[in-house]
């Protein structure tokens, strides 16, 4: 079992796969119906607080997110066999505190988890599924929406990151999606969008 699935494993109750079943399937019709009915007022608290991505090698990933694509290191926890790395951008015009970023990591929106599993930076035929190619077909790409889009790519081309599309590619000419170095795609869009 991969470490970070040990660890969340401790805290889940002990089952069986026979007792386990998605959770819509134990309501009945009238009680979707009604859940739904109240979604609006009961979620509205909720935030989409980050997305996690598994990275081979957090030397070549810290430096794509963070000099690359402006990310700030904003909180590490270190699990033994695994790390875990917390970026978000600062949009506070620097005047809060590294302390002040780590304790607000579960109240803000944005952020993105990096998982690294100790020795696969060291293994060189190790990679992960990018959910883009098969198998692990699956997840698609996180997206950043950026000032200057034109601006943003050319930086990017500049830089030598490898694009998976650029502007001038395919139909879509407002988009583009360059890769970090695990292959995950990253979709670049500009601030207004129209589709």
């Amino acid at each position: 079992m991969l470490p970070r699935l040990r660890l969340l494993s401790q805290h889940l109750p002990r089952t069986t796969t026979r007792t386990l079943q998605h959770p819509l399937r134990a309501f009945s019709q009238s009680a979707i119906m009604s859940a739904a009915g109240n979604a609006a007022r009961e979620t509205s608290g909720f935030k989409f607080n980050h997305t996690m991505l598994r990275i081979k090698d957090p030397k070549k990933s810290l430096a794509f997110y963070q000099d690359v694509i402006g990310m700030e290191l904003i909180d590490k926890h270190d699990g033994g066999d695994f790390t875990l790395y917390f970026l978000a951008f600062d949009h506070s015009g620097g005047t809060k505190s590294a302390e002040e970023k780590q304790k607000e990591r579960f109240l803000r929106e944005g952020i993105l988890e990096l998982t690294h599993n100790h020795g696969t930076e060291n293994d060189p035929n190790f990679k992960y599924a990018n959910g883009n190619e098969d198998p692990g077909r699956g997840f698609g790409h996180i997206a950043l929406s950026v000032d200057d889009i034109e601006a943003a790519c050319a930086r990017f081309e500049r830089l030598g990151v490898p694009f998976k599309k650029r502007l001038t590619d395919g139909k879509m000419k407002h988009i583009a999606f360059i890769l970090d170095p695990d292959n995950y795609w990253i979709e670049i869009v500009p601030g207004t969008l129209r589709l």
